[in-house]
């Protein structure tokens, strides 16, 4: 099985970290913590992308550290209702996606300190 990508293209799409209220969408996600794991799922590095149009409409790329993950249909909502109540932000769209696969080296030093693994 062969993962046929564009040469150069980044496996995960960029983030608007540009946009004024990128900060402010990334703190909602650090307000969102796997149950299983005490580290939230932005340190985790389960929050793939980030994209903010000028509609101040968002749009989240977000994996699980599995696929059977057991709050895998929950956590998108939970993502949602974090970022829908942020002032201006007019829609929110959270999609689970599986490419590239979720591994650890996606965690920030700060999950791997929690975790022990450093």
């Amino acid at each position: 099985m062969s993962n046929e990508m564009l040469e150069g293209a980044p496996l995960i799409v960029p983030s608007t970290t540009d946009h004024p209220m990128y900060d402010a969408v990334v703190e909602a996600c650090r307000s969102v913590y796997d149950p299983e794991i005490p580290v939230n799922i932005y340190e985790l590095g389960l929050i793939y992308t980030i994209d903010i149009n000028a509609d101040n409409e968002v749009k989240v790329l977000m994996s699980l550290t599995a696929p059977g993950c057991p709050v895998a249909g929950e956590m998108p909502g939970w993502v949602a209702d974090a970022v829908e109540p942020i002032a201006g932000i007019k829609q929110v769209d959270v999609e689970l996606v599986w490419e590239p696969p979720w591994g650890m080296e996606m965690m920030s030093d700060e999950a791997r300190l929690e975790l022990g693994f450093m």
